[in-house]
């Protein structure tokens, strides 16, 4: 796949510092687009191309071999797309296959890296010793917060809980709803004794007003999608090797239906997105498709053969 232009020339803006040109940025869906928007607030001039995998999202409840597989071409479709550094932006996939992106991607001239690990670390700086962590259930299944802030603080208190309601409700648009207080409500009384919450999905963040308004007096609510930009922004002095002139470009990528996509990415993004490029699965990889094209009814796979 080559390298394509921004066709709308939007967001052009900035100021002319050394950033990593372009940043790939990919999540299952919507939520990532909250950690593309604190990257372009703490770094205004970083060029980045964005992919939600929407039309197959969600990824919390998949098994790991399709993590890794799905995983394996949201990379391949960014680097393909001249990006150097992917971020993965999706908390399920930085806790379930980040290594394996690591070790199968990274070299000198590309790296992967995740958002669990800073996430650890600002639970750790800001906690009293007990952090409760919301997740979809392959991220707390994997129990890989846990282990990273166990790395750093062996005698914290961390408890995991799933909450796999709290993803479509955001996806609906149902953030500020009755059903989401009571959602986040029933969640919350899992987490007894915690003095911080760590909202372990991109999604989550859009209810972080829910979250503040419903927990005890003094529990804090972190969302690490700011402390994910500002590690970024530090990674970069430390790797000059990946900084190039930007402008503050952005291009989003959509597997799903990008009228949909578009009409929802305003909040997550805090901005009105450029124009969505489709792109969908094709034999094993994905690639720009016209929109619409997928099959509809009964299908029958031919005899020998593995097209469709």
């Amino acid at each position: 796949m080559p390298k394509r232009e921004d066709p709308t020339g939007a967001n052009q803006r900035g100021k002319a510092v050394n950033v990593c040109r372009p940043v790939g940025i990919f999540d299952s869906g919507y939520g990532g687009l909250s950690v593309l928007r604190e990257l372009r607030r703490e770094i205004p001039a970083l060029d980045t191309v964005y992919f939600g995998d929407s039309g197959r999202a969600p990824y919390g409840g998949r098994d790991h071999g399709t993590v890794l597989d799905f995983s394996e071409q949201c990379v391949e479709l960014l680097f393909a797309q001249g990006c150097r550094v992917v971020i993965v932006a999706c908390h399920t996939v930085s806790c379930v296959a980040l290594r394996h992106l690591q070790q199968r991607y990274g070299d000198e001239e590309h790296r992967v890296l995740g958002v669990t690990i800073p996430a650890a670390e600002n639970a750790v700086r800001v906690s009293k010793g007990s952090i409760g962590f919301l997740g979809t259930k392959r991220t707390v299944a994997s129990h890989t917060f846990l282990t990273e802030v166990h790395k750093l603080a062996p005698q914290c208190r961390v408890t995991e809980v799933a909450a796999p309601l709290l993803a479509p409700i955001v996806e609906e648009g149902w953030e500020r709803s009755e059903i989401a207080r009571q959602a986040v409500e029933k969640y919350l009384a899992q987490l007894p004794g915690v003095d911080t919450i760590v909202l372990g999905c991109t999604h989550y963040p859009l209810l972080r007003e829910t979250f503040e308004k419903c927990a005890p007096p003094g529990v804090r609510v972190l969302d690490p999608a700011p402390f994910v930009a500002s590690r970024f922004a530090d990674w970069l002095t430390r790797h000059p090797q990946f900084q190039s002139p930007g402008t503050g470009g952005m291009r989003i990528l959509s597997s799903g239906n990008t009228a949909f996509f578009s009409e929802n990415a305003a909040r997550f993004l805090g901005e009105q997105p450029p124009f969505i490029e489709h792109v969908a699965e094709h034999r094993g990889r994905l690639d720009f498709m016209p929109e619409g094209g997928e099959p509809t009814g009964q299908i029958v796979r031919r005899k020998n053969a593995g097209n469709l």
